[in-house]
Parts: C-alpha cells; sequence; structure tokens
C-alpha cells in the first residue's frame, strides 16, 4: 500500500501519520493490490479538511470531509472510504453473479430448445492451385511452402487436373480423376 501525505497550513504528528496508516491497513483485506493512496490534510482558520482519493485495481474512491476536529474529519473520511469500498466490492460481486446466471439460463433455453436451425454453410475461395503443370514432388514442395492440407495442380504427364492433400498419419495423398 502506498500512501502520499499533503499537508497545508499544518504539520504532520506521528500520531496523526499512525492513525491513517492504522485505519488504512484495514483496508488491505477489501482491497487487490496495488493500492495508492493520496491524503490530503488542509488547516484553514477554524476547520480541518481532508480529501482521501484511493486508487486499487477495479476501484477508485474518493472522501471529502470538514470539521473542526481533526481526529473527527479523519474517521469520517475513513467511514466513508470503506463505505465506497464495500459498495464497489458488491457491485463487481454482482456483476459477476449476474454474468454466471445469465449464461446459465442462456445454456437451459439452449438444452430445452429443440436444435432446428441449421447454420448455412457457406463456400469460402481459397487460391491453392497452380495454373502451371508440374510433377507430383513439385507440387508436395508447393503444399508445405504454403503450409496448407490440400493443393490442385495439373499434372505434367497429361495436363489434367490432380489434387494432393497431407494425411492424418503425416503422408501424401493423391487423388487424379479418371
Amino acid at each position: 500500500m502506498n500512501i502520499r501525505f499533503t499537508t497545508r497550513q499544518m504539520e504532520l504528528t506521528p500520531e496523526i501519520k499512525s492513525y491513517c496508516e492504522k485505519r488504512l491497513k484495514s483496508f488491505s483485506k477489501l482491497l487487490r493490490p496495488p493500492v495508492e493512496v493520496d491524503l490530503i490534510l488542509s488547516h484553514e482558520k477554524y476547520r480541518y479538511k481532508i480529501e482521501a482519493n484511493l486508487k486499487a485495481k477495479g476501484i477508485a474512491a474518493i472522501a471529502e470531509e470538514e470539521s473542526a476536529n481533526l481526529m473527527a474529519s479523519l474517521g469520517k473520511v475513513f467511514d466513508s472510504l470503506e463505505k465506497r469500498i464495500k459498495k464497489e466490492r458488491e457491485k463487481t460481486r454482482e456483476r459477476k453473479r449476474r454474468i454466471t446466471r445469465e449464461k446459465k439460463q442462456k445454456t437451459l433455453v439452449a438444452a430445452l430448445e429443440p436444435e432446428t436451425e441449421v447454420e448455412e454453410k457457406r463456400v469460402i475461395r481459397m487460391s491453392d492451385y497452380s495454373l502451371k503443370p508440374m510433377t507430383v514432388e513439385e507440387a508436395i514442395i508447393q503444399l508445405d511452402l504454403k503450409k496448407r492440407d490440400v493443393f490442385v495442380f495439373r499434372r505434367e504427364e497429361n495436363e489434367k487436373l490432380a489434387v494432393i492433400f497431407r494425411r492424418r498419419d503425416g503422408h501424401y495423398g493423391l487423388i487424379e480423376p479418371e
């Protein structure tokens, strides 16, 4: 936890500093690190004004209090920060719960509905062919160079189309139409 103190028209005593650190340490179990806190303590005429800016992972909270007693102002600021932190944590928990509830409902609805919708099959054009005649060995080299599973080419011997493909066992297959 990184705490920065700023004072205006007053001195920061060790008692005030230790009190602030003690109260902020109690927030550490509510927050995920890194936590940065900026405390601005100011004294104007007869009143003390305390501003606290807290930034942690997922939470940003600002609290401000003003009163005639410094320790009362500090107590109110820390109470306000604690209240806001708890409220933000509850919001994130509720948001996560709502998302999981919606996912469960979608899966239940999908399971109850008969699957009448059939996705339409699309044709995707590919350019894995060669117009120039080549041997089977050249076609294998092209297949490996393009890192594809299927390659269409013209045979050098008879100018007919042929298909070479990579088999699951690692060998190559050749399809020649008659």
